[in-house]
């Protein structure tokens, strides 16, 4: 049973940073790209950053600069570091893998910043 664990949100004021957790089980973690997903209010979710399995990442330009993503592969970990956070990365944020056989979903941690 596929399983992905978020860990590390909570309420930070604007310009404050928090490091997200997600811990992976039941996948080949490290034949797996990982990501981050947010999705707001009202809103569609929508990708924060994503890493190969190799360690090439890619971020929406809203958090470039900002946001890094990374993974241990020998913990079956991805971290996500936030910094400089604004109001409007208030969402919940999203563990993604995606394997040879599908892709899977944590079930979320709430990220508020206030302003």
């Amino acid at each position: 049973q596929v399983q992905l664990v978020e860990s590390g949100g909570g309420l930070v004021q604007a310009g404050g940073s928090l490091r997200l957790s997600c811990a992976a089980s039941g996948i080949i973690f490290a034949f797996s790209a990982m990501g981050w997903y947010r999705q707001a209010p009202g809103k569609q979710r929508d990708l924060v950053a994503r890493i190969t399995t190799s360690g090439g990442t890619n971020y929406a330009d809203s958090v470039k600069g900002r946001f890094t993503i990374s993974r241990d592969n020998a913990k079956n970990m991805v971290y996500l570091q936030m910094n400089s956070l604004k109001p409007e990365d208030t969402a919940v944020y999203y563990c993604h893998a995606i394997d040879f056989r599908s892709d899977y979903w944590g079930r979320g941690t709430q990220v508020t910043v206030s302003s």
